[in-house]
């Protein structure tokens, strides 16, 4: 097999590969251990004792036939385990440097979503200076900080001054109206509703411009 078709074999390799390969070295394992069953039961003839007597004659209370079969065998399934066992290791490499791969391009494309949505934030026309403890503007969510890019009809595409946001403010009492800041890089979606409280105005908050 030359170089290019076993890379390619190898890029294809999935658990289900390695779950029968190590089915295959289970199975090796244990014809192994059968054939050193034998040799045990061979007078504990093992896989280095001699098979001759001191005179040089067939030993007679072993098989040496079967043992000698048995000590081949084991010579020979143990080469193919080794051979298994590296199989198994490339194998394994493949999948764990696939996975570390994709777990790149995951947070490859995440970053990328993250800094396409940034990119695509419309510009904020207007600031919360202030937000007072209790308020309508308080019990809204909204923060000190955060950029205004929608209070109610008003919106990066039509705001001309603060005026437009007070005749909103003033039209929308007791009705809730949809805001959206930019807070921390990302959208934020709030309902708040005008209307008297304890302090001044219908808000409780300070609001100024960002562009003139």
């Amino acid at each position: 097999m030359s170089e290019g078709s076993s890379e390619s074999s190898s890029q294809r390799v999935t658990v289900a590969d390695v779950q029968q390969l190590v089915k295959k070295k289970d199975a090796i394992e244990a014809q192994i251990k059968a054939y050193y069953d034998i040799l045990e039961g061979q007078n504990k003839a093992g896989m280095d004792e001699p098979l001759v007597d001191i005179e040089g004659y067939p030993r007679t209370d072993i098989n040496v036939y079967e043992v000698r079969t048995a000590r081949h065998n084991i010579i020979c399934l143990q080469n193919d385990h080794k051979a298994l066992m590296k199989q198994i290791e490339e194998a394994l490499h493949q999948l764990h440097a696939r996975d570390r791969e994709k777990h790149r391009l995951d947070e490859a494309e995440m970053h990328s979503e993250a800094m396409e949505q940034e990119n695509s934030l419309p510009s904020a026309f207007a600031k919360v200076d202030t937000v007072s403890p209790g308020s309508p503007a308080y019990i809204s969510g909204l923060q000190v900080g955060d950029e205004i890019i929608e209070f109610g009809s008003v919106n990066t595409q039509n705001f001309q001054n603060l005026q437009n946001i007070a005749t909103v403010v003033q039209r929308s009492e007791g009705k809730p109206l949809n805001i959206t800041v930019i807070r921390n890089g990302q959208n934020v979606h709030m309902n708040l509703t005008p209307q008297r409280w304890s302090g001044r105005g219908l808000l409780g908050c300070n609001i100024i411009p960002l562009q003139s």
